[in-house]
């Protein structure tokens, strides 16, 4: 039941996601590709990804024995930690453009990791520090991409 309302979320992310990139103005003059290429290529991939996910459940249909059949599972259990990320993903999304990027985006990491790898305050901490600084460079000084500054002098 679980993987079918993550396929649901996940097409449906990725229509409207879609759907903004079409939004996206297109210049006359400059790359040729212009700024709805990369936007438009992950919402492809998310498509592609969802696509995954409907396969393998199809695929793990065909191949149960009705003596295998659990009965449906309830989400109740899991309400707390999708309306917990939810709730995160939007004081992430909200302190985007205060702390920056860099800041913002470790401390979301952080506390995912900590949460889903209990325990591992070294790998976790290196982790999500990595992931922003590393991810910010790339960005920001390879493919000349403007992410928020924020509180950083950088």
């Amino acid at each position: 039941m679980v993987d079918r309302i993550i396929f649901v979320c996940t097409v449906l992310l990725a229509a409207v996601y879609l759907w903004a990139t079409s939004k996206i103005p297109t210049l006359a003059l400059g790359d040729p590709l212009g700024p709805k290429a990369f936007p438009q290529m992950l919402g492809i991939g998310l498509l592609i990804a969802a696509g995954m996910l409907l396969a393998e459940i199809l695929r793990a249909r065909r191949n149960q024995t009705p003596e295998q059949a659990a009965p449906p599972q309830k989400l109740g259990s899991h309400h707390a930690v999708i309306l917990a990320i939810v709730g995160l993903t939007a004081a992430y999304i909200f302190a985007f453009e205060r702390l920056g990027y860099m800041i913002s985006t470790a401390i979301y990491l952080l506390i995912l990791t900590c949460w889903f790898n209990r325990g591992r305050w070294l790998m976790n901490v290196l982790t999500s520090v990595l992931f922003a600084v590393i991810s910010y460079l790339v960005f920001a000084k390879v493919l000349d991409v403007n992410l928020a500054r924020g509180v950083l002098p950088f």
